[in-house]
């Protein structure tokens, strides 16, 4: 019991890894840099982006393949750079918070578009939840050997396709409403707006993608068992 206990929670953490050090890492880098050490916005930034800028090269270089998350949070945050220098017209500084969001927005349409949904890398680790078995069912799903993989792929995309969606209208909607709703109005409307997007993305996300990929991996997971059950007795059988 011990053993396969901390099977499964190193299997957890290596799934959970690329987000912990693509994500969490710059994110919270920034805030800490700038809330606790009291950088400016830009230099925050700058120091947020050593991280997805070592691990773009890195992957670049050694692993012969662009790292998709690293390389969107780098983008992100580049952008992020470039538009600090905005100042001045505060409807400008209302429209320039929706660039990050058309950034991600386009990054992951693009990587759907490529064949590499970006948005599985933080989809898996909730559907296998560390479970050796439901690893295994989703490496066939995703490799094709198994009966609903063709349906399980379409569903992936879907997902990606989903948030890249919702956040493209969430950066639009803000920056229309930067230029036609008053800006004491926006300043709290944006925030509004985005909780939104985040709802939509979740119930929708999740009733065309994740909802359905959960049941077929639980599904995969339950032929299994019974082949391994059958083989097990045909076995049996025959040594009998």
């Amino acid at each position: 019991m011990t053993t396969n206990t901390g099977s499964q929670g190193h299997s957890t953490l290596k799934n959970f890894a690329p987000l912990i050090v693509d994500v969490a890492v710059p994110l919270g880098s920034y805030y800490l840099f700038k809330d606790g050490f009291g950088m400016s916005t830009f230099a925050a930034l700058a120091w947020s982006s050593v991280v997805p800028a070592l691990r773009t090269g890195w992957s670049a270089l050694k692993e012969r393949k662009t790292n998709a998350l690293a390389g969107l949070i780098l983008v992100v945050n580049v952008v992020s750079l470039l538009l600090s220098f905005v100042s001045g017209d505060p409807r400008l500084m209302l429209a320039k918070d929706s660039g990050v969001s058309s950034t991600v927005a386009i990054g992951i349409l693009v990587s759907v578009v490529l064949g590499r949904p970006m948005m599985t890398a933080g989809l898996k680790p909730f559907l296998v939840k560390g479970d050796a078995g439901k690893e295994a069912a989703w490496e066939r799903l995703m490799s094709g050997t198994a009966a609903g993989s063709a349906d399980f792929r379409r569903r992936e995309r879907a997902f990606s396709l989903v948030w890249g969606g919702v956040l493209l209208a969430e950066c639009v909607a803000r920056v229309v409403g930067a230029y036609t709703v008053p800006v004491d109005t926006m300043v709290w409307l944006g925030g509004v707006v985005l909780a939104v997007a985040v709802v939509i993305g979740i119930v929708v996300g999740g009733a065309l993608g994740a909802g359905p990929m959960e049941a077929m991996i639980s599904d995969e997971v339950k032929d299994a068992e019974s082949a391994s059950a059958e083989s097990g007795s045909t076995q049996v059988a025959v040594a009998a």
